[in-house]
């Protein structure tokens, strides 16, 4: 491509000045010839389809209609797909894949964050933090200060369920720090395990042994509820479990019964359902932190995807192939 190429938005119109905003955009526009005030929100509109006839590439993102084959046969131009955003499964058609379009995703630009609030809280875990803030809000008193015993990120385990993009970035970010990561995943061997910096462990074991366990797996139906009554049962009394993946991960009946004996804590920032009713023990039980699926993109993280989906522009008119390309036979295992 060595004019700029005819580009399409396709996701809900308000995401676009959120995830390109003017510096991101201005910067896409170098790349490709886009026009921010046309957005397809499906493919029926006339200016819509009047694009779509032209265009090579389609920036979608949240709310992209399903590229069927309609919708293909009327963009008999389209090269290439870019998402700015993580899965492209609500969209995405296997005509798209036999169609030889290429189809980038931001995926590893939004794991970032999620690794982020990940870290972060395995490390207020290990301090005890959370709980200790809730004890000085009831207690109104300071302790002041005391050696206390039982607590500390030193030689801390911290078992990651799922060598996903997200639970890869985490390994990494735990790398400078004292802790003992272990990993389970059954897509990956010893060799790759130690390749990401952990052990692999077959699951039960990892449960058994971890002092945090942060799951990380995508959801389909083999991880559905895959952290039920048994494998709570199985992690040491005083445990941390996280969860910035998917609620339906973890059996929430069950986990609620742990959390009532004070035997574990959780830190979840997902839930089944999504979001959690009104009368959901987990918001008053003193063992559990719950926070409204915010460790994804949020506010100006959002910026990264846009800048993502640019770089990715910018490869094509080189002539080069995106970095980013979904790969087709790990789609139905990812999140």
């Amino acid at each position: 491509m060595s004019q700029r190429p005819q580009a399409l938005f396709a996701m809900t119109p308000e995401n676009v000045p959120q995830v390109f905003p003017p510096e991101v955009l201005a910067r896409l526009r170098t790349s490709v010839d886009i026009e921010p005030g046309l957005v397809a929100q499906d493919f029926t509109d006339k200016r819509v389809l009047g694009a779509l006839a032209r265009a090579e590439i389609l920036v979608t993102g949240w709310g992209c209609p399903r590229l069927d084959e309609a919708v293909l046969d009327a963009a008999p131009r389209l090269r290439a797909v870019l998402h700015s955003a993580g899965s492209v499964k609500s969209f995405a058609t296997v005509a798209l894949r036999e169609r030889g379009i290429a189809v980038s995703s931001a995926a590893v630009a939004n794991a970032l964050p999620v690794a982020e609030y990940t870290l972060a809280m395995i490390l207020l875990a290990g301090k005890d933090v959370l709980a200790a803030r809730d004890r000085m809000r009831t207690a109104r008193v300071s302790a002041g200060w005391g050696v206390i015993p039982g607590i500390g990120n030193y030689g801390r385990r911290v078992g990651v369920i799922g060598a996903s993009r997200t639970g890869r970035r985490v390994l990494e970010l735990l790398r400078p720090f004292d802790l003992r990561p272990v990993l389970s995943d059954p897509y990956v061997d010893e060799r790759q395990a130690a390749a990401l910096g952990a052990p692999l462990l077959p699951l039960d074991e990892l449960l058994r042994t971890s002092d945090i366990v942060t799951v990380h797996a995508p959801e389909t139906p083999e991880t559905h509820r895959m952290i039920g009554r048994r494998e709570l049962a199985l992690m040491p009394d005083g445990a941390v479990l996280i969860n910035t993946a998917r609620g339906a991960l973890v059996d929430h009946d069950a986990l609620v019964a742990e959390l009532r004996t004070g035997r574990l804590t959780a830190i979840l920032d997902v839930t089944d359902p999504e979001p959690l009713p009104a009368d959901s023990p987990l918001y008053d039980l003193p063992g559990a932190f719950v926070t409204p699926h915010l460790a994804g993109s949020q506010g100006n993280e959002l910026a990264r995807l846009g800048l993502t989906v640019a770089q990715e522009a910018e490869r094509l008119l080189a002539g080069e192939e995106p970095a980013y390309t979904v790969d087709w036979a790990a789609l139905e295992r990812e999140a």
